[in-house]
């Protein structure tokens, strides 16, 4: 437990949405957010996930996370159609591009709604934690996402700070969380599987071990 770190909501509040794209990503700030007595909920809606077996095991293993913890964890929609039609045209993008906006906005969208219609003041995500992504953009889409809500906002706290990747990291070792090769979406799988060619490494197998729930 992350028991030395304390944070407070905006506004007083002491209830929290928190978007979780995965249990690396949002196993720290679960902790935290315990530890300073927030009441989080976890929201788990990622269709960019790819294939459906990576996403079941990414999400299994936030669930079971949330559940060790006795969070309240919300299991939406994979709607990977819905995904896939918003980014079309865009799949060459590179990471932190415009494919990537059109997907955080998808995501913290829904998210967004389902905090306004469940009483929710405050919403914030998981996706900005980790160095691959740009926490900027990340913040940018959050806000966006709760324009329509005058009742909701989007906190934009930096949880890379104090040593929150650090924390990620031996969390995950911890707590043996399946190890992530890539992203998620299988456009970023192509990219990795490049970026590993180019670099003499071999390419990532989609092939999994039932057992351990990791890529063979």
């Amino acid at each position: 437990m992350s028991e030395q770190i304390r944070v407070s909501l905006p506004h007083g509040a002491t209830k929290l949405l928190l978007h979780s794209c995965c249990a690396p990503c949002s196993g720290d700030m679960m902790e935290i957010l315990l530890a300073s007595n927030i009441d989080v909920t976890v929201f788990f809606y990622n269709p960019n996930i790819q294939p459906k077996q990576e996403y079941h095991i990414r999400k299994e293993e936030n669930k079971r996370f949330a559940r060790q913890n006795k969070i309240p964890f919300i299991d939406a929609d994979y709607e990977q159609d819905v995904w896939l039609q918003r980014t079309q045209g865009l799949e060459c993008e590179p990471e932190r591009g415009a494919r990537c906006t059109i997907c955080f906005n998808m995501r913290l969208e829904r998210a967004a709604l389902y905090a306004h219609e469940h009483g929710f003041k405050i919403l914030t995500s998981s996706l900005g934690i980790s160095r691959w992504k740009n926490f900027q953009q990340v913040n940018e889409c959050g806000q966006h996402a709760v324009i329509p809500y005058a009742d909701l906002m989007y906190w934009t706290y930096n949880w890379r700070k104090q040593g929150g990747t650090q924390r990620m990291t031996e969390i995950s070792k911890r707590e043996h969380f399946y190890q992530q090769q890539y992203c998620g979406c299988i456009h970023s799988l192509r990219a990795m599987n490049s970026w590993r060619q180019k670099n003499g490494r071999k390419p990532i197998n989609l092939k999994y071990n039932e057992e351990s729930n990791n890529i063979i």
